[in-house]
């Protein structure tokens, strides 16, 4: 054990008890700007510690986090905001910026927060900062956040907008009323990276009327950078350091008028989110699925500045296939959650799940929606309840690119993935004792009393158990059971005294004892499977760990309970099961690939090549371009397999297929269509100019089909004809189409 180490640990409670006392903890005050003007209209509280080793806010945060008071401190920085204020006459029309943990938000009283709003002095108006560092962790969550916030009258503020990617998407659903650029915008210098979070961050602002503040502002070079990236507000050392005492001797202005604070119901649908007269399609599901899955190829486009937000109707219909696209969604995107009946709250690693009720709405409804800075879409279905197979299911949808329903549609289903939503939050069940002493290992045996039985009970049962004392510094262990001994490979004198961290290894999920740490800040109970390590060797073993406070007579929680039990053979089982999924999934994926995909050429089936035209014509339909589908026919295929035989024959529908491929843009689509024809399609045509970009193509595609090809050792010249068809002019559906190609390339309509 490191005898430095409780020195240390004892020097950080003290100097944090120090700063939760009253007046520990003080605010400084640094002034916001408008650029124009260089009128302030607002001021930022930073919250300091006492002089010591926590003096510094982010040290002292880490310490109070670390201890389980964060609510506690963040409570106490607030106080110091509001007292300060009001001290030093901060009041309308300015507005006051105060920083707030998220988590700790989530759970405080409501009660308290509306206090503290009433107490702001002259009406003072009151800017909430969110950091975009925490959407990254807790998106779903926090627009719960922003929802109690909103009840309160207070503003939004994203802080540190370009510190992570996908805040850019998570923009238009928290609506925040000023969008902080991170200092690093301002002062280093341009790239993509800079020209792409501004493009978003000014759309937004457009959009919603919301203000954007520069941060980091220390000198004209800064001030100038700020003004050409879109600013209107700033903040730095150029206009005023963080002081004990602002000036309020300085112009005055005010905060632009909030942004719309409308909160979508949560009993709302996605598809009720339609607005009312959309035009509505009926379709099966299996047109549905064809339709999803180009969405998400959509979403993986945009990449992590992405949110995707899907509906399942049930967890059954979440298939192998399925598995791995929303696999890949995760990889590719920034955000993805599912929800369905009987699904998890993670489905799948890294998937947001949630459980529906079947008397929810959205259970009846397949909904995918892709939101990104630039780019918004959402296909809204309702299930029309009939009976067949289950891809012959009807629906009937819209699909629709209108950024505001979009929107509408994706808080709707983030909501229901938000905790605690809908429906009151249950209070932790804890174990009730005698209130005790801050506990030894004496204080222990008095605590669990002279009942002889109870003891040789705890030592008798198979189960690790260990009581934890969460008021004393580092929370150590103050009892272990004979069991946690063998568990842990060590005797009681070497564990007594210690906190649980140093069993654990560097392969243990930080994720899981991240949860662990926050169940027992909030004083709930957890259950988790950590991999510990055992005895002085560091053996890698699996703990199911079961966590309960314990409250004294008051109420409060003065130690924490735990059971381990051993239960690597399980996880093993469980993962060597998992690894033979995942090669049933490949296995599945191959046949799946195999039913869409001519084995000859490599290209699309025919019948694929149907679904993805129907997807081009409806997407064509909601942007207003055109499609052009091309019918080219190889002529003396029939002869050549007759003189040169089939293995011939074969070669040339290979090497033409080749030629095709080579010939046609990213996003074209060609496919076998007949054993000596293919298809081709030209989606996303501009109208203007689609008939001469068709023939440009045809003459192309005529030239590169037509010219030798050596078979059966030798060239041979082929002749083929190309015909199309144009998508509204020539005809509305995929068979009107291929008719009018077919005959343009002299064939039949029967073929």
């Amino acid at each position: 054990m490191d005898p430095v180490r409780p020195t240390a640990d004892a020097a950080l409670s003290a100097a944090l008890d120090a700063a939760l006392r009253p007046g520990g903890v003080r605010s400084v005050f640094q002034p916001i700007v408008e650029l124009d003007s260089g009128r302030v209209v607002a001021h930022e509280a930073l919250a300091r510690g006492p002089e010591g080793p926590l003096q510094r806010p982010d040290q002292l945060f880490a310490a109070a986090r670390e201890a389980g008071r964060l609510a506690e401190l963040d409570g106490a920085c607030r106080v110091a905001a509001f007292e300060g204020a009001s001290r030093h006459g901060i009041a309308a029309p300015l507005a006051l910026f105060v920083n707030v943990e998220p988590e700790v938000l989530d759970t405080a009283p409501l009660d308290d927060l509306l206090a503290i709003a009433d107490a702001a002095p002259g009406r003072l108006r009151v800017v909430l900062e969110i950091t975009e560092r925490a959407i990254a962790a807790r998106p779903a969550e926090l627009l719960r956040t922003v929802a109690r916030v909103r009840e309160l009258g207070w503003g939004i503020a994203l802080d540190d907008v370009g510190a992570e990617p996908m805040s850019l998407a998570f923009m238009p659903l928290l609506r925040p009323d000023v969008v902080k650029l991170d200092l690093r915008l301002v002062q280093d210098r341009p790239g993509p990276a800079i020209a792409q979070i501004m493009n978003a961050v000014n759309a937004y602002a457009e959009a919603s009327g919301a203000a954007v503040l520069a941060e980091g502002i220390e000198d004209d070079r800064h001030l100038a950078v700020a003004r050409a990236l879109g600013a209107t507000l700033g903040q730095g050392w150029l206009f005023g350091r963080p002081s004990d005492t602002p000036a309020t001797d300085r112009p005055v202005g005010s905060l632009p008028a909030p942004v719309e604070r409308s909160v979508p119901d949560p009993s709302t649908s996605p598809f009720a989110c339609l607005p009312e007269g959309t035009t509505l399609r009926r379709a099966p599901k299996s047109l549905l699925i064809e339709l999803s899955k180009q969405l998400e190829r959509e979403a993986m486009r945009l990449g992590e500045t992405c949110v995707v937000a899907a509906t399942f109707q049930e967890a059954r219909h979440v298939t192998p296939s399925t598995s791995q696209r929303y696999r890949d969604l995760v990889e590719r995107t920034g955000f993805v959650c599912a929800l369905g009946e009987g699904l998890p709250v993670e489905p799948l690693p890294g998937v947001r799940g949630a459980d529906l009720s079947p008397t929810d709405p959205v259970r009846g409804e397949w909904d995918v929606v892709v939101l990104a800075p630039h780019f918004s879409v959402a296909l809204l279905a309702r299930d029309l309840g009939t009976v067949g197979p289950d891809l012959e299911r009807q629906f009937e949808y819209a699909l629709t690119y209108d950024r505001d329903v979009a929107v509408r549609a994706g808080r709707s289903l983030l909501d229901r993935v938000a905790p605690g939503a809908p429906g009151p939050r249950v209070a932790p069940r804890a174990v009730r004792v005698p209130a005790a002493t801050p506990a030894t290992s004496p204080e222990v045996a008095a605590l669990l009393g002279d009942n002889v039985l109870v003891r040789r009970a705890l030592d008798a049962t198979p189960s690790g158990v260990c009581l934890v004392d969460v008021r004393l510094p580092d929370q150590p262990m103050v009892y272990v059971n004979a069991a946690f001994e063998r568990l842990a490979g060590l005797p009681r004198e070497e564990l007594l005294g210690r906190n649980c961290r140093f069993l654990q290894g560097p392969d243990t999920d930080a994720a899981a004892v991240a949860r662990i740490r926050d169940a027992i800040a909030a004083g709930e109970e957890c259950r988790e499977v950590l991999l510990n390590v055992r005895g002085p060797e560091r053996t890698p073993w699996f703990n199911e760990l079961h966590l309960a406070p314990v409250t004294d007579e008051s109420g409060a929680v003065v130690q924490y309970i735990g059971v381990q039990v051993d239960v690597t053979d399980r996880v093993e089982a469980e993962r060597a099961l998992e690894r033979e999924r995942d090669r049933a999934r490949r296995y599945l994926a191959q046949i799946e690939e195999l039913a869409v995909t001519d084995p000859l050429t490599g290209l699309p089936t025919r019948a694929h090549l149907q679904q993805q035209v129907e997807t081009a014509l409806w997407n064509a339909t909601a942007s207003g371009d055109a499609v052009a589908l091309l019918v080219v026919a190889v002529d003396g295929h029939a002869q050549l397999e007759c003189d040169l035989g089939p293995a011939a024959a074969e070669g040339l529908m290979r090497a033409t297929a080749e030629r095709l491929r080579t010939r046609l843009r990213r996003g074209d689509l060609v496919a076998r269509w007949t054993r000596d024809s293919f298809a081709v399609v030209l989606p996303g045509l501009a109208p203007a100019t689609a008939e001469e970009e068709t023939e440009r193509v045809v003459d192309e595609l005529s030239c590169a089909v037509q010219g030798p090809v050596v078979v059966g050792g030798g060239p041979v010249v082929l002749a083929a004809r190309v015909g199309a068809a144009r998508f509204p002019a020539d005809a509305q559906d995929v068979p009107g189409l291929l008719a009018v190609a077919d005959l343009a390339a002299g064939r039949t309509s029967a073929r």
